[in-house]
């Protein structure tokens, strides 16, 4: 239905807690590093500047993480959307 594009900017060791999205998100680090991982994955993966994630719908995510402790991480979010939906609802702590 439609394509919602961020450009989301994470302080020096920001993180995002437990979440997941109603829509697949697509996206990719334009600068800095990240720390990734969905939870039915057992170790988190580095993403690098370069580096494209996945998310699936629904998909339980444990952490998307600014890596550095010094520097800003920005990554470009692509949210395909059906109609009106909620970007990010965070989840309790699992």
């Amino acid at each position: 239905a439609q394509v919602d594009v961020r450009e989301i900017i994470f302080q020096p060791s920001q993180q995002t807690g437990r979440h997941s999205h109603p829509c697949p998100v697509v996206g990719y680090i334009a600068e800095g590093t990240a720390l990734f991982q969905r939870e039915d994955e057992a170790e988190p993966r580095t993403l690098v500047s370069g580096s494209a994630f996945y998310e699936p719908a629904d998909a339980v995510i444990l952490r998307f993480d600014n890596a550095s402790r010094t520097d800003p991480m920005k990554f470009i979010a692509y949210y395909l959307l059906n109609g009106e939906q909620e970007l990010i609802p965070v989840l309790p702590q699992g």
